[in-house]
């Protein structure tokens, strides 16, 4: 369970953490499922023609800035509705991974590399749970820098200001359409970086079906967590360890009805948004100028 829990956690984490960002300046981006979909496609194939794992990143996070900054364009104008601009997004990038994905279907890429943490044991068990991805840890520091950004830098001041109250971010000189265009293409960075975890560490390989919904999810995963990037952390690993939960039935032995355990994150999901559904906490911390909050 620890090392699913990590393994699956880490695309949930990357996409929490833009969407947290792009959410806290006030803009809501159901796009990001079809950006974690194209960054896998994208960091895929650049890792296979290029021969290297973090080329295949840097091209993920590119390809995800740029639907941001697409998302951010349009919802710039007057009378466009961002929710419904994501979901137009979600549909697009998914297409036009499952086209330009095609020819990559087959070929090898190369993996990312792990860090092996569990050295000191001779239990093979713990020592593959502890095998952890790079990526993780990136995204662990990456949680813990963003909660810091927010609190205690001008830059965050600003995410903050644009994300409460336009008005208030025009009268102090703050460009509320700037701040926003810039993080939702920072969030779909992240995104992109998601998807090339999934796609060259776990599973590891490059298939239409290789999301599963983890970037709609993440929507939820942020309100759980109160727009708060640290507990966007935890509540990952909340999320991962719902995911692991049917593998690791199978793995002890597990095989009557186990297959039923693989629906846990959706369950997980649905939960907490009914759980949090009440109308006197449900937009607790929530920014102000977000859709979903007027």
């Amino acid at each position: 369970m620890l090392g699913g829990a990590i393994r699956v956690s880490t695309p949930f984490l990357f996409v929490s953490l833009g969407e947290c960002l792009t959410e806290r300046s006030g803009r809501i981006n159901l796009g990001l499922e079809g950006t974690l979909v194209f960054g896998a496609m994208a960091g895929y194939a650049v890792a296979f023609e290029s021969g290297s794992a973090w080329f295949g990143v840097l091209a993920a996070a590119f390809a995800g800035a740029w639907f941001g900054l697409f998302h951010g364009w349009i919802c710039r104008f007057k009378g466009v509705n961002d929710i419904a601009i994501g979901i137009a997004l979600m549909l697009l990038g998914m297409g036009l991974a499952f086209f330009f994905g095609k020819s990559y279907i087959q070929p090898v890429a190369p993996d990312l590399p792990s860090i092996p943490l569990g050295w000191w044991t001779e239990i093979p068990q713990l020592e593959a749970a502890l095998r952890i991805n790079a990526l993780f840890v990136i995204g662990a520091v990456l949680a813990v820098a963003m909660a810091w950004m927010f609190r205690s830098t001008r830059i965050g001041l600003m995410v903050r200001v644009v994300g409460d109250s336009t008005d208030a971010a025009r009268a102090i000189g703050f460009n509320p359409n700037l701040v926003r265009l810039l993080s939702t293409a920072a969030g779909g960075a992240l995104a992109g970086v998601g998807g090339a975890y999934l796609s060259l560490y776990y599973p590891g390989s490059w298939n239409e079906g290789i999301s599963s919904g983890q970037g709609l999810m993440a929507v939820a995963l942020v309100i759980f967590a109160r727009w708060n990037p640290v507990n966007c952390f935890w509540a990952a690993i909340l999320f991962g360890s719902a995911g692991a939960l049917g593998p690791a039935l199978q793995s002890v032995g597990v095989t009557s009805g186990y297959y039923l355990f693989f629906a846990a994150p959706y369950v997980l999901t649905l939960g907490l948004l009914i759980l949090t559904s009440s109308p006197h906490r449900a937009m607790t911390g929530a920014p102000r100028e977000l859709s979903i909050t007027k």
